[in-house]
């Protein structure tokens, strides 16, 4: 019996889906149980294609079974929203890029010697710290975003 899995939609693949090639398509798909990315990869679909396929679209791919063509329209969906919620999560924090600016103004002027003491961290309110917090990992990946934490 084919069959669909549950898991983490994003991709371990940074770019936006609508960037994907058809090698990070067929990556994705083989995350998938029950789906054979063969057809997806011998037509080399983008994320673009993959976005805009509906239930006939997967037929075209060799899908066929109603419930594995709702589960995969399903896990697209997902795909979508994951990339629809990064975006929005950058562009609706004026509040955390104020943080990090100030921050990074600070920590400049204090390396150029305009300043004579170090100041501390952002103090950022109980509401915002976890956004914050991803929008610092978001801008500063790995190494960089020590700046803001404790040492």
């Amino acid at each position: 019996a084919s069959k669909v899995s549950s898991h983490d939609s994003k991709s371990s693949n940074s770019k936006a889906i609508k960037e994907w090639g058809h090698e990070d398509v067929a990556v994705w798909l083989n995350k998938l149980e029950g789906i054979s990315e063969k057809d997806f990869e011998d037509n080399q679909v983008t994320g673009r294609e993959l976005l805009a396929l509906g239930a006939e679209g997967l037929k075209d791919f060799g899908v066929t079974r109603k419930g594995t063509i709702y589960l995969l329209l399903d896990e697209i969906k997902k795909l979508e929203k994951a990339g629809d919620d990064s975006v929005a999560l950058i562009e609706h924090s004026p509040y955390c890029f104020e943080k990090i600016i100030d921050h990074l103004r600070m920590e400049g002027s204090y390396m150029k010697g305009l300043v004579k003491t170090k100041h501390g961290l952002p103090v950022v309110r109980d509401g915002e710290k976890g956004r914050f917090q991803k929008v610092v990992n978001h801008l500063f990946p790995g190494e960089s975003s020590k700046i803001f934490q404790d040492a």
